[in-house]
C-alpha cells in the first residue's frame, strides 16, 4: 500500500500576485485593489453606481503579514515574526495567519510558490 504524504501548510511560501496592485495609505496599513470585472459587476456599475476598482483595506495585522510576503519565507517563518511583533494579542497564531492567507489566495492576491511535490 503507498501511503500519501500530505503538504505541510506551514513550508508553502506565499508571494504577492503581481497582477494586483497595492500601495500604503497615509495610516501605513496596506491597501489592495481589486478590478470588479464580468457580467454582473458591470451592470452593479451601471444600474447601482458600483465602483471599477474596489479597495481592501488591510488591518495592522494584515497589513504586517502582507508586508512580510516576499516570495522567499515560508507561513512557518511569517508566522514566528507575526508572534515576536504582536505577541500574545496574534494567538491563535497559526490559525488566523492560515485563514487569513487562504483568503487572500481565494481571492487571487497571493500565490504560492516552490512547492515540492514529495
Amino acid at each position: 500500500m503507498s501511503k500519501k504524504k500530505k503538504d505541510n501548510f506551514l513550508d508553502y511560501i506565499p508571494k504577492h500576485n503581481k497582477l494586483v496592485p497595492f500601495g500604503e495609505n497615509k495610516d501605513g496599513n496596506v491597501e489592495i485593489c481589486k478590478k470588479n470585472k464580468g457580467l454582473f459587476n458591470r451592470i452593479a456599475q451601471i444600474f447601482f453606481r458600483k465602483p471599477r476598482v474596489s479597495r481592501i483595506e488591510l488591518d495592522t495585522f494584515g497589513s504586517f503579514i502582507w508586508k512580510q510576503i516576499d516570495g522567499e519565507r515560508d507561513v512557518y517563518q511569517i508566522g514566528k515574526l507575526v508572534s515576536e511583533k504582536f505577541g500574545q494579542e496574534a494567538e491563535p497564531l497559526y490559525e488566523r495567519l492560515t485563514e487569513f492567507l487562504h483568503i487572500l489566495r481565494n481571492n487571487d492576491f497571493i500565490l504560492y510558490v516552490n512547492l515540492q511535490k514529495k
